[in-house]
């Protein structure tokens, strides 16, 4: 234990000279301290980002063998998801569903253990209703622990060079706590309103993405049966106004067949989901009918693989009289 001596701000030295001598050195501030609880593909990249910026990171995982590379970085692991919470200024939860949350924050005390006037960050995609009646749930149990909702922008990759959006809503006083992780994780932080806002523009660009995936998948379906060679469509696309990096990007995995996951089908269709369950079907009718077919991809065989996997059950005929489908 520190001498409590050594704490103080002021202390008086003799100088070689006889006459006293004062350090005016002050004590080191204590440096903020986050807990990522939720190590799936998200949480994993997220906290090896902030390590890598040298900020003091708990982990905790229903998984504990993927705690395991994060000790070697310098992260503290543990078994017990409060005691994860227990030091920490921020808690990151990036857990996949409402359930898996409710089951670890709530129904596992975890919220409980979370220290006086610490801030939960709340980034995983649950949509606006669970998202709003969470942080009344949280009000309720912990008043002095601040809410934040805020969902990111961005798949694995961004997470791990810190080129997320993040979408954050929720009380003004958590901004300046939480600059040093939304710094860390994001090239830009949106503050939005009140809790549910972050998450209500995440499903808009979601569904967003989600037309950009499907559009690449059917456009290449449709080349492929018109007889249009594959590099000629690349050409056509090729800086221009109709086609986002993104799309590009997807277009590209879809044409090579390569639908190892960055952004999953499933949690792609979970978000289509959300947007159903948050809105009324007849705002989003063609996100309606996309969901239906990715249901369907899902259920035989794209389960776990990237969202470019949106190109397989498209099967068709091309000019020249030859069976393509790919799935």
């Amino acid at each position: 234990m520190p001498n409590a001596t050594s704490q103080r701000n002021s202390v008086e030295r003799p100088a070689r000279g006889g006459e006293p001598e004062i350090n005016t050195s002050r004590p080191e501030p204590r440096r903020l301290r986050i807990a990522v609880i939720g190590l799936g593909t998200m949480g994993h990249a997220m906290a090896d980002r902030l390590l890598s910026k040298d900020l003091p990171v708990n982990v905790w995982s229903r998984h504990p063998v993927s705690t395991m590379s994060f000790v070697e970085l310098g992260a503290t692991a543990y078994a017990d998801s409060s005691e994860a919470v227990a030091n920490a200024d921020v808690v990151v939860t990036m857990l996949p569903t409402l359930d898996a949350i409710r089951e670890v924050m709530l129904d596992a005390r975890t919220l409980d253990a979370m220290g006086p006037n610490s801030t939960w960050a709340q980034m995983a995609t649950i949509g606006v209703s669970a998202t709003e009646q969470l942080a009344r749930e949280a009000k309720v149990r912990r008043p002095d622990v601040i809410f934040v909702d805020a969902p990111v922008s961005g798949s694995r990759e961004p997470a791990e060079s810190g080129q997320l959006l993040i979408l954050a809503s929720g009380a003004e006083q958590s901004r300046e706590l939480l600059n040093p992780v939304f710094e860390a994780l994001g090239k830009r932080t949106m503050w939005l309103g009140p809790v549910g806002a972050g998450s209500a523009m995440k499903l808009v660009l979601n569904t967003w993405l989600a037309f950009q995936t499907e559009g690449a998948a059917e456009s290449a379906a449709l080349a492929d049966s018109l007889g249009v060679a594959p590099a000629r469509l690349r050409e056509a696309l090729s800086d221009s106004p109709l086609a986002s990096s993104y799309a590009l990007a997807k277009l590209q995995r879809m044409l090579e067949g390569d639908c190892h996951a960055d952004f999953a089908l499933d949690w792609a269709l979970k978000d289509l989901d959300l947007v159903a369950s948050d809105t009324d079907a007849s705002t989003t009718p063609v996100a309606g009918a996309i969901a239906t077919r990715w249901r369907y991809l899902v259920g035989r065989g794209s389960s776990g693989l990237d969202v470019s996997a949106a190109r397989r059950g498209l099967g068709s005929t091309s000019r020249s009289g030859k069976t393509l489908a790919h799935q």
